[in-house]
């Protein structure tokens, strides 16, 4: 979370209270009100301080129309009953709560075989807060394999990691934090993700792996993993330079298993040494709970495996976070054992019609250009079309939120910073009948927008509040 500075206290704003806030005397215990910032000298009652935060928790918005977000804003009451259940169990007490940890276990197991590990039975992985934490620990496992591979030149050559410019922020943060040096391929014309051929270029004996997303946050498009894998084992029969792929599926690994099954992409290809996912987005559970798995024990070095004596038991443990609830393992278990795979096709299926159905009725305005059409992920993004002058995408997605639609407006990085984009994210609770409403109000809009005499977005960097 971004780092805030304290508020002075001089001239301090304080929350107002309603006297019916109180207990059933409304003068009791509310002689003073609570200060914002800093901790109140008394208690106050349960209702009161419950009170408090929902009138100020109200003027979020509506997570159901935030069209933004990746993130899951809708499950069955059942679960939300499991994780208030078992959000007091701590994760990492696996002595504590074996069966929580079985249950982990478990979940780990199932995407073992639903990605088609050579032997699920012997995959490795675990949960994490994440993808982002997955990504941290896929990437650790790459840099420890090129190090114990170059022994005798490490320390001192400098490990390099290869990746489309779309990558998510977190794969810049993990070179950064552990000292690889990033090389992107950049966007070219129509082509909005990596290029294999240009990604083997870009490989030398330094280079500790390629990430491949299943699924671009950009524009929701797939990489073409297994082209990228053919044009790595051709840069080994030139080379012998054996360089691994980590497959970052944060959304499309939870996708394309159950809608693109003739798709190859993940341990098929024995060149896809581990892929994470996030069990919060199209793994269908409210945040925070992702998955890191490796195709073998191999792929995994065991010296980053740590073996605790913790609470009276052995504890191996692979993680940068170390205490976490453990409800958002139970709840995707829960969700595995809910939906199957059918359950779970049907739900992805849904979700793909009303995105591509939703981006055809935008096509039909006449005034958007669709980049893609929500028939990978369930996602989509749409500029203006050349002739549109009196607006830009900023101006839309401005005055979609009056109307409580979050969607985003932003700018693509190099080499096609030119081209500014809506992307409308179709998740499970985003239904057919949600969609006529944001193209109805959609179309609502455009002639007040097309009387503009320019657009009118001036700080388009603080036009919307996505930036990647």
């Amino acid at each position: 979370m971004p780092f805030s500075e304290g508020t002075p206290r001089t001239g301090e704003r304080r929350l107002s209270v309603n006297p019916f806030y109180g207990p059933a005397n409304p003068l009791g215990d509310m002689a003073e009100a609570p200060p914002t910032h800093r901790l109140p000298d008394q208690p106050i009652a349960p209702a009161t301080a419950h009170q408090l935060v929902r009138d100020e928790l109200m003027l979020d918005g509506n997570a159901r129309l935030n069209l933004a977000t990746f993130v899951t804003t809708w499950m069955e009451p059942e679960a939300g009953i499991l994780m208030a259940e078992c959000r007091d169990k701590n994760m990492i007490d696996k002595d504590e709560y074996p069966r929580t940890a079985e249950l982990e276990r478990r979940c780990v197991a199932m995407l073992a075989d639903l990605w088609n590990a050579p032997d699920p039975a012997t995959a490795v992985g675990c949960s994490t807060t994440g993808s982002s934490e997955a990504c941290m620990l896929a990437g650790m496992a790459l840099k420890r394999r090129w190090a114990q591979r170059n022994a005798d030149r490490y320390p001192g050559a400098r490990p390099n990691l290869v990746m489309g410019v779309n990558v998510q922020v977190c794969w810049e943060k993990f070179c950064n934090f552990w000292e690889v040096e990033a090389r992107l391929v950049p966007m070219e014309g129509e082509r909005f993700h990596l290029d294999p051929q240009a990604a083997a270029e870009l490989c030398d004996e330094n280079t500790i792996g390629v990430v491949g997303i299943l699924g671009s946050t950009f524009d929701g498009s797939y990489e073409p993993i297994a082209d990228l894998c053919a044009a790595l084992d051709g840069l080994q029969e030139r080379t012998g330079l054996d360089v691994p792929v980590h497959v970052d599926g944060a959304s499309g690994a939870m996708v394309a298993p159950f809608l693109d099954e003739d798709l190859v992409w993940d341990f098929r290809l024995p060149r896809v040494a581990s892929i994470n996912t996030s069990g919060h987005k199209y793994g269908l559970v409210y945040p925070g709970v992702g998955w890191a798995l490796w195709r073998d024990a191999e792929a995994l070095p065991e010296e980053l495996v740590f073996r605790v004596n913790y609470l009276g038991g052995d504890m191996p443990t692979f993680a940068l976070n170390f205490s976490r609830p453990g409800a958002q393992v139970v709840a995707q278990y829960y969700t595995f054992l809910r939906l199957g795979r059918q359950g779970y096709r049907a739900v992805q299926q849904a979700a793909r019609d009303v995105a591509t159905e939703l981006a055809g009725r935008v096509e039909a305005l006449g005034d958007f250009r669709l980049l893609t059409r929500g028939d990978e992920l369930p996602v989509f993004a749409f500029t203006t079309a050349p002739d549109v002058t009196a607006y830009d995408v900023f101006d839309v997605s401005r005055r979609l939120r009056e109307s409580g639609w979050l969607v985003p407006a932003y700018t693509f990085p190099p080499n096609r910073e030119d081209l500014s984009v809506l992307r409308v994210v179709c998740r499970n609770g985003f239904s057919a009948d949600l969609a006529e409403l944001l193209a109805q109000d959609l179309e609502r809009l455009l002639p007040d927008l097309r009387r503009q005499s320019h657009p009118l977005t001036k700080d388009k960097g603080a036009a919307t509040s996505f930036h990647h």
